[in-house]
């Protein structure tokens, strides 16, 4: 109440009830950085893309029933326990042969080590991606590693501010190492909130770069909002990041609906050695602002310039319950869409370190922890190997006979 009792404005109401994790408002020149952006109209950052306006009342109460229903809840989590790689430390301790190397800690943190410099991609140790440490999205498997014993980083890149993607607990562990942060346009005022110094701050809009250690990080244009608070004001930027060394070239898709500026993307900063792409949480309940697998695999090879080269490894799924899709489903969409198209897809556990140029996991592990469909494990035709050998490529008839061959396997339960 104020004066003679007359209620507080709303949107003072709503700010009393924000905790640290929320966040921090942009402010100053900052703010003034956003208005200038070109990707900034009518008060709000823009998708390359509009997205369809959010369902109706109707299909709400279809989503409720999906969520609710016990059978298909029973399938968006695993039935068994998630295996984590136990060695992850002991096998990051010796440089990568190749001078690339991913390690995938689950969701959309990933560790590249990259042309002897180590990028931290939406790095989430938290225990849950909520505001609150008693509600919201819980982890379904352990973080492989401390993230006190994981070492120094070079870098941290932050797709944007969803609280899957950018965690507080993890962002004030880190503000207290040397590491520098790459983030969208706006998320700093966040950062800074947490304690990270604006002089560690590489703040980007689209297409705009910066180099760090030699390695030269770029934010390329996704499809997606963003958002921490109770009133989203969608004064942050999202973005997906191109990363160059000296030798070797990976992409981040953060968190993005499909849009043929994956084309140009790949055009400009391509083609990849590696690609992490998002492949779950989606539905058709929000089709523009998350991809399906066969859309993550249609963006990988757009980042390829429509050629089945480099290997994707898909993210965004497997550690937390988003989306009314069975949990198993975006790992066995992945490998069907791959297989058909000849990429080179890796499946690795949560933690476990492999070389884009060398052995890829490849083994489709939740089968073993998860409640398989009506009628067992579809038989998908094992993912070719992308072997580029003296410009000698996958052939369509090898594709083709992976598939009859398939085919001709009877389903195992």
């Amino acid at each position: 109440m104020t004066g003679a009792g007359s209620p507080l404005p709303l949107r003072s109401r709503l700010r009393s009830l924000r905790t640290e994790a929320f966040g921090a408002d942009s402010t100053g020149e900052r703010l003034e950085r956003i208005h200038r952006s070109p990707n900034f109209a009518d008060g709000v950052f823009q998708n390359p893309l509009g997205t369809r306006s959010r369902p109706s009342s109707a299909s709400g109460l279809e989503l409720a029933k999906v969520y609710f229903q016990k059978k298909a809840r029973a399938r968006r989590a695993p039935a068994g326990t998630i295996p984590v790689h136990p060695t992850t430390l002991a096998d990051l301790a010796a440089p990568p042969v190749s001078g690339l190397r991913l390690t995938w800690m689950g969701h959309s943190s990933v560790l590249a080590e990259i042309d002897s410099r180590r990028v931290l991609f939406d790095p989430v140790w938290g225990n849950r991606c909520s505001p609150f440490a008693f509600a919201g999205p819980k982890r379904l498997h352990p973080v492989p590693v401390p993230l006190a014993s994981l070492g120094p980083v070079d870098v941290v890149v932050i797709s944007h501010d969803h609280y899957d993607h950018l965690d507080l607990p993890t962002i004030k562990a880190l503000a207290s190492t040397d590491t520098v942060f790459a983030v969208p346009l706006g998320v700093g005022a966040h950062l800074e909130s947490w304690g990270v110094p604006a002089s560690r701050l590489r703040e980007l809009d689209w297409n705009e770069s910066t180099e760090v250690a030699g390695v030269r990080l770029t934010a390329t244009p996704a499809r997606h909002f963003c958002g921490r608070g109770l009133r989203n004001q969608q004064h942050t930027l999202w973005a997906s990041w191109a990363v160059a060394g000296p030798e070797h070239r990976i992409f981040h898709s953060g968190d993005t609906g499909y849009f043929p500026g994956f084309r140009d993307i790949g055009a400009e900063h391509g083609p990849f050695d590696a690609t992490m792409i998002q492949i779950g949480a989606y539905s058709e309940h929000w089709v523009d602002i998350h991809m399906t697998p066969a859309e993550g695999l249609r963006a990988h090879l757009d980042l390829q310039g429509g050629r089945p080269t480099g290997v994707m490894l898909p993210i965004h799924w497997g550690t937390f319950n988003l989306a009314p899709h069975p949990w198993a489903e975006p790992g066995e969409g992945t490998v069907e869409a791959a297989a058909a198209e000849g990429v080179e897809v890796a499946l690795p556990i949560p933690g476990q370190p492999f070389e884009p140029a060398g052995d890829i996991p490849d083994t489709p592990w939740w089968r073993s922890v998860a409640l398989p469909p009506a009628g067992g494990w579809p038989v998908h035709p094992a993912t070719v190997p992308r072997k580029v050998i003296a410009g000698d490529q996958i052939g369509v008839a090898e594709v083709g006979a992976a598939k009859a061959t398939a085919e001709e396997t009877p389903s195992s339960a």
